[in-house]
């Protein structure tokens, strides 16, 4: 059994501050988003981010935003191509993606998720710029939490509509815990999208690759976030070949990695020097 006092997401919600802005001051979020803390935040980083973007050719900001757009870029391609019309975004701090698609696409039911206190700030939130309706709401969700109001299961089966496809989301929460804790939450999914007619898993990934030339700063960025966020911080697979036959062991009918340098040519997103740091793992029931 995991331990659940590593498993205490409580003391993540500062980089739900820090990632806000990051959104807010490229563009991708609304006035209402933006956050005095999440500013000191960005702006103490700003020197870390030159030079970790001079030494190493990227840094956390590049990979934010690559992972950003990559997200949205297949949410909107599987609403247009697959008639997806309801989407969970599980740990969605201040992420702006539901607000700007409902904005876009008035047929989606939108279920943003997090821990309590965030979840209900986001709720507020919602209220205030008048994007709260039974179709979009922020919901208290603890990805370890079963049997109760806020786990996986009953927020699906309360909220989403079992005879249509689901989305779920969770950008910049799995690596912070371990492999086989948040094994346990990727099968639990994997079980309760099986109960829809298809069923769609968006995640970001970070593989420590072998060959990668900065295998040592990615380290120690592990090692800083683990620190800092009191986590469990992992890197769970060591190439994109390993995520893949892992989600399709867990039972998932199909696992495709996505690398943002693939989609440089097509979205808005800041290029790496050399193999971006981060990958989208998209698997399917």
């Amino acid at each position: 059994m995991p331990n659940h006092d590593r498993l205490d997401t409580s003391s993540i919600s500062f980089t739900a501050l820090y990632t806000g802005h990051v959104w807010a001051a490229n563009g991708l979020s609304a006035p209402a988003f933006h956050t005095r803390t999440g500013q000191l935040f960005y702006h103490a980083l700003a020197p870390f981010e030159y030079l970790g973007g001079k030494l190493v050719g990227g840094n956390i900001r590049t990979f934010l935003l690559q992972r950003h757009h990559l997200i949205d870029h297949l949410v909107e391609q599987a609403i247009a191509e697959e008639g997806i019309t309801q989407i969970l975004e599980i740990a969605c701090g201040l992420s702006p993606r539901g607000y700007r698609f409902c904005q876009r696409h008035s047929q989606l039911t939108y279920i943003e998720a997090d821990l309590p206190d965030m979840a209900d700030r986001k709720q507020r939130l919602l209220a205030r710029i008048g994007s709260l309706s039974p179709r979009h709401l922020a919901l208290p969700l603890n990805i370890f939490s079963q049997h109760s109001d806020d786990a996986l299961e009953s927020v699906l089966q309360t909220h989403f509509d079992p005879g249509k496809p689901v989305l779920v989301i969770t950008e910049g929460l799995v690596n912070y815990f371990d492999l086989p804790a948040v094994e346990i939450f990727w099968r639990r999914l994997r079980i309760a999208l099986e109960r829809f007619p298809a069923g769609i898993y968006l995640t970001d990934n970070y593989p420590l690759l072998d060959d990668h030339p900065f295998q040592r700063t990615m380290r120690a960025l592990r090692g800083m976030l683990g620190a800092v966020s009191r986590s469990q911080v992992s890197f769970h697979f060591g190439s994109d070949q390993e995520a893949q036959a892992h989600f399709e062991l867990l039972g998932f009918a199909q696992a495709r990695v996505h690398d943002p340098s693939d989609y440089y040519a097509q979205l808005p997103i800041p290029r790496s020097r050399g193999t971006p740091f981060v990958r989208v793992i998209e698997a399917r029931i």
